[in-house]
């Protein structure tokens, strides 16, 4: 691939359509590097803390030792060594197979996770691939495959995105919750007519191009900021107060506020006037919860 290096492959094998098939390889889509992360420092002596596995009643235990458990009843679980995963360890076919074509309205997005970009590896598969990526595109269809990675057996669907594809692999049935435990006790509110009709006023005011780069993390940013600022020696606050809950009984004086201030001004922009900062307010204690389970 000449000009810019994606790095290392998270994967390399092959894509197999029928009987037309061509290596490719597999590289995240997204950087998760891109967050600010921190170390547990000890500030008596500067130094990253190691985490040791600890007994509660033999103390400090080698990592080597340990056995994996799943928890089946309060305090009890059931013990996997190493060998109990290989029984049921994939082998890794290094192939994508695709099973089937969709339409791409017909998956629901709360099953779409995360995203993988799909290129030729070798000079020699890219016309193969091509002929995948081109009869997909005229087809209008998502394709249903699947891809045993790091031992387990994900499902994926395939877009054609520019000149190459995206893979995203697919949450399964059991891990996508019913919404309808979480919708049914909404009450049935007819909204007023003319609150819907000011509020479609202003979807109307507020439509833009899909920008992404746009978007920013605020906390991020904060974090950032203030860790330029402690490398110079200085100090830095940002205060982030949260927005306040709108007050049902002004809706509607909301949302005529809001239809006005979307209006984009026709004059010159002023510059806003430099108000003091507002003190962070103290942050509220936490309410101790049980442990509960990862869904």
């Amino acid at each position: 691939m000449p000009g810019r290096t994606p790095g290392r492959p998270l994967w390399q094998g092959h894509l197999k359509l029928s009987l037309v098939t061509c290596p490719v390889a597999l590289y995240p889509a997204t950087n998760s590097s891109a967050h600010v992360s921190f170390h547990l420092i000890n500030p008596d002596t500067n130094n990253r803390i190691r985490m040791v596995p600890t007994d509660p009643d033999a103390g400090p235990v080698e990592r080597s030792d340990l056995v994996k458990g799943y928890e089946v009843s309060k305090d009890e679980y059931v013990l996997f060594s190493d060998a109990d995963f290989d029984k049921v360890r994939l082998d890794s076919t290094r192939t994508i197979g695709i099973d089937q074509f969709v339409d791409v309205a017909d998956i629901d997005r709360v099953y779409w996770d995360a995203p993988f970009y799909v290129v030729p590896d070798q000079g020699v598969g890219v016309e193969a691939f091509a002929v995948i990526r081109d009869a997909m595109k005229s087809a209008g269809k998502v394709a249903i495959g699947s891809l045993v990675l790091r031992g387990r057996e994900r499902q994926l669907a395939l877009e054609v995105r520019d000149k190459g594809l995206i893979a995203w692999s697919l949450r399964s049935h059991e891990e996508v919750r019913d919404a309808d435990d979480y919708f049914d006790d909404i009450p049935s509110v007819k909204a007023d007519k003319d609150m819907v009709e000011i509020a479609g006023r202003i979807i109307a005011q507020k439509e833009a191009p899909f920008d992404p780069s746009k978007f920013v993390d605020r906390y991020d940013d904060a974090l950032r900021a203030m860790i330029k600022a402690k490398q110079k020696g200085g100090k830095g606050v940002v205060a982030a107060p949260e927005p306040d809950d709108t007050n049902v009984i002004d809706l509607m004086a909301a949302l005529k506020n809001s239809l006005k201030g979307a209006a984009r001004p026709t004059a010159k922009a002023v510059a806003p006037k430099k108000t003091a900062a507002k003190k962070a307010a103290k942050p509220a204690a936490r309410k101790k919860t049980s442990a509960g389970k990862a869904a």
